[in-house]
């Protein structure tokens, strides 16, 4: 190519926030020891890099051609971002807190799916019907129908999600990934003793007792109107936890995620921090 073409591309964030990134990564590289000059690029530089894999989905590989780096280099940088990022994301416990000195009378936990084009990985169960003996895919969901990994996420009164969890394989359910995580179910308790409630949709009807659920059409017979009423206003006030679920989704890395399905967990936490970053808040 004799005379390639140049241009120049703008990332749809602020520069405040690109710069608190290459802070983060200041202070990892100085953590680590990094020496100077040892790094195809700069602090800075990685902060763009990886707004660019975060906001417009861009392929590693063309990030690597961008930077004039070996695509094993770039895979490093990210993975590096991620984590560093990841580690600033606000624990459970620290949200609910924060949520309770907001004054929120309630916030709202719901399941999102998070898709992966990766496939193929046997589960811990088997299949039943005519293809028993068969292995369950471990990131297949059976209720979106296809490969992704299912984080739990908190959210405000107004949508805006103040907390992510670990990441769960596709295949559980909602109420098998909350009673997975360690702690999750316990600090709920806690926050709710305080006079203050979590509402949840019907994926978490088996934690009725901890949390507020709709009421389920019984199979012999029909909501009473009082139920039905209840339900409309829960489905009502709920309904902005969908909205912070699909904030988390206008982050393009996450419509399609197109590394190891088990760093879905750290690149949904990185995606928090940058969304708090550039809105300037956390509850």
């Amino acid at each position: 190519m004799s005379h390639p073409v140049t241009y120049t591309a703008v990332l749809p964030t602020s520069r405040a926030t690109v710069q608190h990134i290459a802070t983060l990564l200041l202070r990892h590289r100085f953590k680590v020891g990094t020496r100077a000059g040892r790094r195809v690029l700069g602090c800075f530089a990685q902060a763009v890099l990886i707004c660019r894999f975060l906001l417009d989905a861009v392929r590693v590989s063309q990030l690597a051609r961008d930077n004039a780096m070996g695509t094993s280099t770039a895979y490093r940088y990210v993975h590096e971002a991620f984590d560093v990022l990841a580690a600033q994301a606000p624990g459970l416990r620290s949200a609910l807190l924060a949520a309770h000195a907001a004054g929120h009378t309630y916030v709202s936990l719901d399941g999102t799916l998070l898709a992966t084009n990766r496939v193929g990985v046997h589960g811990p169960t088997m299949r039943r019907g005519r293809r028993e003996g068969q292995r369950v895919d471990l990131w297949w969901s059976g209720k979106h129908r296809r490969h992704g990994g299912n984080v739990q996420v908190l959210t405000a009164p107004d949508g805006w999600p103040i907390w992510v969890s670990p990441l769960r394989p596709g295949r559980e359910h909602d109420t098998t990934c909350a009673r997975t995580h360690p702690d999750l179910l316990d600090a709920l308790d806690e926050f709710t003793a305080a006079d203050h409630k979590v509402l949840a949709d019907l994926g978490y009807e088996g934690e009725r007792d901890r949390l507020i659920c709709p009421n389920k059409q019984p199979k012999d017979g029909d909501l009473t109107v009082s139920e039905r009423s209840f339900n409309r206003v829960h489905a009502h006030v709920r309904a902005r936890a969908e909205q912070g679920n699909a904030r988390l989704k206008n982050y393009r890395v996450l419509q399609k995620v197109t590394l190891c399905p088990w760093r879905i967990g750290a690149i949904t936490a990185a995606v928090l921090v940058v969304l708090h970053l550039e809105h300037d808040r956390t509850t």
